[in-house]
């Protein structure tokens, strides 16, 4: 029987496979990758308090509390730009990782390019939530959030609270890993199945609130990376408003359930891990390939990790670790963004989008290594 423990394990090791190789000391001039589209981005932080269910890692909690970060075009690029992460949430990070060679103030200063409750442009666009890894706070994937939204989608990063080293909220607590422990196949559908109650919370709040003018809940698509991306499946599932979905470099521990899914999903992952019949992690996917029968893409990247498609392989290249992958990690961050965004065009804005159809010079470390276009199956279709 394969082991359940493939994502913590897969997460841990991105991180510790740096230690030894940390700096005495380490440049603060970090930057995230510059958005790649024409709009400026602004970003809000966002409280959630769920009062119809108790928290699944601290019953006492008779509520489940989360933070979020909306990401979304606005007018102008001036103003105080988003903190990448605060010192509790970095210190958290590299305690976890064994890293005590970095000040944990470094992190703080990394450049982003959203401004801080800057007013939005736009009404009814397509969202995409977003889910970060176990352990793992949304600050790892606000490139990818930046980048989204200045191409005019609106981003909901949503941190899931108890299951990772830190979350801050306005009060200023800062929580810890909760769930952190022994992980079996009971844990990870646990977890995935509460990821997928978050994510539809969090849904229903903004859908009802000040900002359901900018989005259009007709549009909403799903990614996550590790077990983010696996909980997109079970999220998909339980809540029929995600229309497509994308597994970034996620091993789906949890069997996909019969009937399956119709809707369109993606995996992408590493090459060594995940492709078909070889990648020692491929089997997860390809047993949820079957049940997955609407538009679907199974997509391999060549030479990197699994922390090359964050920011926490971005700044952590920057601060001198070495994750072990040939690929520098801005091409693993550029990659990401392309794909993610290529398959967001084409099933929620309705734009063909010609790196979901054939592989591309322009990235030729990124494999097809199954897809399947039903001729029954629509695309979904939506306003430019």
């Amino acid at each position: 029987m394969r082991k359940t423990t493939t994502i913590g394990g897969i997460v841990a090791a991105a991180l510790t496979l740096a230690m030894g190789t940390a700096p005495a000391s380490a440049d603060s001039a970090l930057a995230l990758a510059r958005p790649t589209g024409d709009r400026p981005v602004g970003t809000t932080s966002l409280y959630f308090k769920d009062t119809s269910r108790p928290d699944p890692w601290v019953p006492t909690v008779p509520y489940r509390e989360l933070m979020a970060s909306l990401f979304y075009p606005t007018a102008s690029s001036d103003g105080p730009k988003k903190q990448f992460m605060s010192e509790a949430e970095a210190a958290a990070l590299f305690e976890e990782a064994g890293l005590t060679d970095i000040d944990p103030t470094v992190m703080t200063t990394v450049r982003t390019d959203a401004v801080v409750d800057a007013r939005p442009v736009g009404h009814h666009l397509p969202v995409v939530v977003l889910s970060p890894g176990f352990k793992r706070s949304r600050a790892e994937l606000t490139s990818l959030s930046e980048d989204l939204a200045s191409h005019g989608y609106v981003v909901v990063l949503v941190d899931h609270t108890y299951e990772n080293v830190a979350t801050t909220f306005p009060d200023g607590r800062v929580t810890g890993c909760e769930a952190c422990g022994s992980y079996n196949l009971a844990f990870w559908r646990k977890l995935t199945q509460g990821r997928a109650a978050d994510v539809s919370f969090v849904l229903d709040e903004l859908t009802h609130s000040r900002w359901a003018r900018l989005i259009d809940p007709h549009r909403i698509g799903m990614a996550g990376h590790s077990v983010g991306g696996s909980s997109t499946i079970t999220t998909m599932v339980a809540d029929p408003r995600v229309r497509a979905g994308i597994d970034i470099d996620g091993t789906t521990d949890v069997p996909l359930a019969a009937p399956g899914l119709s809707r369109p999903f993606m995996f992408m992952g590493r090459q060594n891990l995940y492709t078909p019949g070889t990648g020692v992690e491929s089997d997860s996917w390809d047993r949820d390939w079957q049940r997955l029968t609407g538009w679907k893409r199974w997509l391999t990247v060549a030479g990197v990790v699994h922390s090359s498609f964050t920011d926490l392989g971005l700044v952590g290249e920057q601060l001198g670790l070495d994750f072990g992958a040939p690929t520098p990690a801005a091409r693993g961050q550029a990659i990401t963004a392309a794909y993610v965004r290529a398959f967001f065009d084409q099933h929620l804005r309705g734009r063909p989008a010609p790196l979901m159809s054939r592989p591309s010079a322009d990235y030729p470390e990124v494999m097809f290594a199954r897809a399947s276009t039903p001729p029954d199956c629509p695309e979904v279709t939506g306003r430019r």
